[in-house]
């Protein structure tokens, strides 16, 4: 079988961008080209793909693998080379909403001063599993549970209290404790990059819903009256706004953070951060 990185370059970009137009774009060639490309490796690996029809493209099973696949492949293949000519490359930690809140800064200065030859960068995603998952970051935080999957390792790290968000001058604000029964009627506004609200209210009880894309979106409704907001406790510590106030949610369940890696490391200090996590975490959580 000879499938060259020509190939993988070919399903990452249609994958990614779900055209052959765009992806033919994307690498710079023509569209005849690209498609000769994907008839090739698809030819060569006996399977089909993508799904063609006159008005969308579409990736097969095995598409969809194989375009991780090929993600992951070429992103070792950029450290690779980047390494030989620059020297080892940072730790890469991704995360989609407030890393671990008023823990994160105790946590990386401690890295800095203990690991001074092995810097940190951290990264926002907006889907950090699949950032994770095309090797373009080399653990995450998550505050949901990843997709099983044997490719990767979950540890569960802490559990932080749910908050309501809302606005400065809302009737709620002289309230010690939210009850989910008080927002039932309110437009609750979701962030399209954190998921830990869904589901909170029972069926047939759930407030009425809009979605933004990030959370300085999430951040201005809220601020301004249009809506109001269900969040984890780190996100009062990572996203203060003169214009929101964060409220104790009741009868809601704890969110639970957790680091997850491959389980064939994309960087050496991989385990060594996860100790590093875990004696900080404890060190914070006397009981755990």
């Amino acid at each position: 079988m000879n499938v060259e990185l020509r190939h993988l370059r070919a399903l990452a970009a249609i994958g990614d961008e779900g055209t052959i137009t765009g992806a033919a774009a994307a690498l710079h060639i023509s569209q005849p080209a690209l498609s000769r490309t994907l008839e090739q490796l698809e030819s060569r690996l006996g399977t089909r793909l993508v799904e063609r029809t006159t008005r969308r493209l579409s990736l097969t099973d095995a598409g969809r693998l194989l375009h991780e696949r090929a993600h992951l492949i070429l992103k070792q293949l950029d450290d690779a080379l980047s390494e030989a000519q620059a020297g080892p490359r940072p730790l890469r930690i991704g995360f989609a909403w407030a890393a671990l809140g008023d823990r994160t800064v105790p946590l990386l200065r401690a890295w800095r001063d203990q690991h001074p030859d092995i810097p940190v960068r951290v990264h926002r995603r907006d889907d950090p599993e699949a950032a994770l998952r095309r090797g373009e970051i080399d653990a995450v935080f998550l505050r949901t549970a990843p997709t099983a999957d044997a490719e990767l390792m979950t540890e569960e790290l802490y559990r932080e209290r749910r908050l309501a968000a809302v606005s400065d001058s809302d009737p709620l604000v002289g309230r010690s404790v939210v009850r989910l029964a008080d927002l039932a009627d309110r437009l609750v506004v979701l962030c399209a990059t954190a998921a830990s609200t869904a589901d909170l209210w029972p069926r047939g009880q759930r407030p009425a819903t809009i979605e933004v894309a990030n959370v300085d979106e999430w951040l201005t409704m809220i601020a301004t009256g249009e809506a109001v907001g269900a969040t984890a406790e780190a996100t009062e510590h990572s996203h203060p706004h003169p214009g929101v106030r964060y409220l104790p949610l009741a009868e809601s369940a704890p969110v639970t953070v957790r680091l997850v890696w491959p389980r064939t490391p994309t960087h050496p200090a991989t385990h060594t951060f996860l100790k590093h996590v875990r004696r900080m975490i404890g060190a914070a959580e006397p009981g755990l």
